[in-house]
């Protein structure tokens, strides 16, 4: 019987490949939850913070040293604010704050960006960023990931024939930087995917892709029908089984 003496090498190879995989697979698991922690933890200690210098109490208070609490003060803050605002007054106060924004040279365009994306993206009537398509960019036969984020109006839809509408196309990995397209709409492939399934899916370079939710459809489908046709023949076998038992009788009879 002939030894191997490269056995134990291989051995440990095997080994240290395994750990190796282990260890991969747990910085899979656990980096996501971490960071996640991280960053949310990281937000609440800011935003208790800025409570702590808006209302130069709220250390002393009971609540101030519930982590979290800051963040219960600054969204009751934001919804009395907004209350003020929907009235006469804070409305005129909106309106004059605006007026001395608008006079500044840098801060006006800083304030009139924002606020047009707030409001495109925020407001319930606006369909900004819930559509996935594909389209085809920069060229015949490659395909980007886009999103819709509105129908095309105004001078370019005078200047554009057909029905157009307007296509936000992100960059990899920073999809906050993009192309805006005016794309037709026969041209478009409207895709199932969910806006968080796509921006995974440019983030990551395509390493991340989301579940063909229309293949799964058709096998549902698929399976809906085989139920059918099963319940079908169960049901038309049962007559033909009570007609079986009635003539057995019949027979024993004529006997």
């Amino acid at each position: 019987m002939m030894i191997n003496d490269n056995e134990p090498e291989l051995v440990k190879r095997g080994l240290l490949a395994r750990l190796r995989g282990w260890f991969f697979t747990g910085l899979l698991v656990t980096a996501p939850v971490l960071l996640t922690v991280y960053i949310t933890w990281a937000a609440i200690e800011l935003i208790d913070g800025q409570a702590n210098k808006l209302i130069p109490a709220f250390s002393t208070w009971s609540l101030g040293d519930i982590p979290g609490a800051g963040l219960l003060v600054g969204a009751v803050l934001i919804t009395l604010i907004g209350a003020v605002a929907a009235g006469f007054l804070g409305r005129w106060i909106i309106r004059l704050g605006e007026s001395l924004l608008n006079r500044m040279p840098v801060v006006r365009t800083i304030y009139g960006a924002t606020k047009q994306i707030l409001e495109t993206v925020i407001s319930a009537q606006s369909d900004a960023f819930r559509e996935v398509v594909l389209v085809e960019y920069p060229r015949r036969g490659l395909w980007v990931i886009g999103f819709v984020t509105g129908a095309t109006k105004g001078e370019v839809a005078r200047m554009v024939p057909g029905s157009n509408v307007n296509v936000f196309i992100p960059t990899t990995p920073n999809p906050t930087s993009g192309f805006l397209l005016f794309c037709p709409v026969k041209d478009i492939i409207y895709l199932d995917m969910t806006n968080e399934e796509a921006v995974k899916l440019v983030v990551s370079g395509g390493i991340v892709s989301p579940p063909d939710r229309g293949n799964v459809a058709a096998k549902n489908v698929k399976k809906a029908a085989a139920k059918k046709v099963a319940t079908k023949k169960s049901a038309a076998k049962k007559p033909a089984a009570k007609k079986a038992a009635t003539k057995k009788p019949a027979a024993k009879k004529a006997r």
